[in-house]
């Protein structure tokens, strides 16, 4: 097999490949590992070097034989050792035990050779912690990849594996995905398991699930590893087995709850995108729920305590002057929140979920941008700004990305879909939003408009099937 040929193909068209015995699941990894080199070398997306051997997998699964990579914050494969992008953790923890989802992977047959970069803690919508420096977005290398899951974005766009692991508790997949011309889906709460150290992860807002260049692999990937684990606290109902064929009552919004100024390129690409659904016979009107933004930030503020506790309750507390200052005044909020301060960001989370929820009651589909600008250049989210509170650090976070947070809180699944492109050749996340269990419908809808606004065949110009190469210098 060609490296052109393995960049270009999505993780089903390699199974398909791989089951008919047209190329052998050993020779894929062959050329997966030269993606991968080549790629990091052009992306910085890779924390360590590639596992050598791969992690242990199915043979008979799904998508055996498929490469794949996981994220530096989970889910947490045995043996494995997790930096959560920080340098406090020095040589890492190494995981006990898998994280059910890792499990579920594994018995799906991916092929998982690495583990990719993120932010400090996997709390901002940059990748660019100093441990690894930044991650840069093979479309233009002077931009960001979004966060958390920023390298596994920039190496999955760069065509070096066909899918990666990503999480998203604010907008972790969604965000990279719109920065770097991918599908990301986030799962319904409960689609995914999160088990089985966490009851529930940061509260119930983040989802575990992977980044993607098609639908296709998005949906066959989630029938493989949807289902709540044993003991699990929350479960997404079934998926329907017929998401029906009728007309939807689709709602289109670009304007960002907080009241912040929305990128006139970005909310072309989402009113373009109603369009199009109009003329498939889809009723599209423009209305959005009624979310009030000071409530949507008191619940964020419960999720970064939640994000930081663990480093507070560990056995051995990380060294606080090896963090950067965001997570530093991050610990400090959760070493001084009280139990009341959790009730009212609990009662916030209740306040957005309801009013989202009935909007529901009267709309199939919500269309949004994904995210309220281009992406940024290196640098512009500042982590490492000690002038940084928590709440300075929130909305600079949501001044860019305005538009996911709301559904980390109320629960829905959501998804953005590479379906814009700015003048100046930046990849436009278009984000869909469905009720809660409602993924066929996300599904449905997104295979029309893949098929209606392609994207197949726009790669990037630091992508392994090109044959470029980044400049040497970070």
């Amino acid at each position: 097999m060609e490296l052109h040929e393995y960049a270009n193909l999505d993780a089903v068209g390699l199974r398909e490949l791989i089951g008919a015995h047209e190329v052998s699941a050993e020779e894929v990894e062959t050329v997966a590992r030269q993606a991968l080199e080549r790629a990091n070398a052009d992306v910085n997306g890779l924390a360590v070097p590639l596992f050598s051997p791969a992690l242990a997998h199915a043979d008979d699964g799904p998508f055996a034989g498929v490469p794949f990579l996981i994220k530096d914050s989970g889910p947490f494969a045995e043996g494995v050792p997790f930096f959560l992008g920080s340098n406090s953790l020095g040589p890492g923890v190494v995981a006990r035990h898998d994280h059910e989802l890792m499990a579920r992977f594994r018995a799906a047959g991916l092929v998982a050779l690495g583990l990719t970069t993120v932010p400090e803690l996997a709390v901002s919508f940059s990748t660019e912690s100093v441990r690894h420096g930044p991650t840069r977005n093979p479309w233009a290398l002077d931009r960001g990849v979004g966060g958390s899951s920023g390298g596994a974005a920039a190496l999955v766009a760069a065509g070096a594996v066909p899918v990666a692991h990503a999480n998203d508790s604010a907008g972790s997949i969604r965000v990279p995905a719109s920065c770097c011309g991918l599908v990301g889906l986030k799962p319904s709460r409960g689609r995914t398991p999160c088990g089985p150290d966490l009851g529930e992860a940061v509260f119930g807002t983040s989802s575990d699930f992977v980044l993607t260049r098609t639908v296709r692999d998005a949906e066959a990937l989630l029938h493989a590893v949807a289902g709540p684990g044993v003991g699990d606290k929350y479960g997404a109902p079934p998926l329907p087995s017929e998401p029906g064929t009728g007309p939807l009552r689709v709602a289109v919004t670009t304007r960002a709850w907080s009241g912040v100024a929305v990128d006139p390129e970005v909310a072309a690409a989402a009113v373009r995108a109603g369009r199009v659904l109009e003329g498939l016979g889809h009723v599209v009107v423009e209305a959005s729920p009624a979310v009030d933004w000071d409530t949507a930030l008191r619940a964020a503020v419960v999720q970064v305590i939640a994000l930081g506790a663990p480093f507070l309750t560990a056995p051995r507390r990380p060294d606080p002057a090896r963090m950067e200052a965001v997570l530093r005044r991050i610990l400090e909020l959760a070493g001084t929140a009280s139990a009341l301060d959790l009730v009212a960001g609990f009662d916030a989370q209740n306040t957005v979920s309801r009013s989202v929820g009935a909007f529901f009651t009267d709309h199939d589909l919500l269309v949004t941008p994904t995210l309220g600008r281009l992406p940024l250049p290196h640098g512009a989210l500042r982590y490492d700004d000690p002038e940084h509170t928590v709440t300075s650090w929130l909305d600079s976070v949501f001044a860019y990305g305005p538009f996911t947070l709301v559904f980390n809180i109320s629960g829905q699944p959501a998804l953005s879909l590479p379906l814009g492109h700015s003048a100046n050749g930046l990849p436009i996340g278009v984000q869909l939003v469905a009720p809660t269990g409602r993924e066929d419908l996300l599904f449905r809808v997104a295979r029309q408009l893949e098929d209606a606004l392609p994207w197949r065949d726009r790669v990037p110009p630091h992508h392994v099937g090109r044959g470029l190469r980044a400049p040497s210098s970070p």
